[in-house]
């Protein structure tokens, strides 16, 4: 069954941001993620949340999804996301 994970970024430093962003990809995807949304357009349905750059990931399962979100890799740049942004990530499992 697959899963999605689910980031809300707010970028606080542009260039360090970057830094993280040009890395993430080759992570995720090497972990069987394949992004569903990168950052675009977001439009507030009802509530009073504002996302700010929201990305989705599918996975084939919640454990590769896990799988990815504690590899050595992804934890090695998680401090540049965590100094470039305040970032939200949830992982849910799909239908």
């Amino acid at each position: 069954m697959a899963a999605y994970l689910i980031a809300d970024n707010e970028i606080t430093n542009e260039a360090e941001f970057a830094e993280y962003a040009g890395q993430i990809v080759a992570i995720m995807e090497g972990h069987g993620g394949k992004y569903l949304a990168r950052g675009g357009p977001a439009e507030i349905v009802s509530g009073d949340r504002t996302p700010h750059r929201v990305v989705i990931v599918e996975f084939p399962s919640m454990e590769q999804a896990q799988a990815c979100v504690t590899s050595a890799e992804y934890l090695a740049i998680a401090d540049i996301r965590d100094k470039s942004s305040i970032t939200t990530t949830i992982l849910v499992e799909g239908i």
